[in-house]
């Protein structure tokens, strides 16, 4: 992704323009996708839509889903309001 979209998301973000935009929820990682950013093409938007294979994409999201899962074991100190925030991962 371009260094550009990226800083134009970030931008939209903090000042509150993605506040009530529409959003799509990724499966795997359950985070909450803008559809649209002014300034970013939308087909940058979603990792899924970057891979020609989403089987493939699938697959990796998964692995990667379990690797920070494995990861945050580590934090074995932190409470259970912050280890269950976002859901598990799938």
């Amino acid at each position: 992704m371009k260094l550009s979209y990226t800083r134009t998301m970030v931008r939209a973000a903090i000042d509150g323009k993605l506040a009530d935009v529409e959003t799509i929820q990724d499966s795997v990682f359950g985070l909450h996708i803008p559809t649209a950013v002014e300034g970013v093409p939308t087909e940058v938007l979603n990792p899924r839509d970057a891979w020609a294979d989403k089987a493939a994409y699938d697959k990796k999201a998964t692995e990667l889903a379990g690797l920070f899962n494995e990861n945050f074991k580590k934090f074995s100190n932190v409470s259970e309001a912050i280890t269950t925030l976002g859901g598990p991962l799938k």
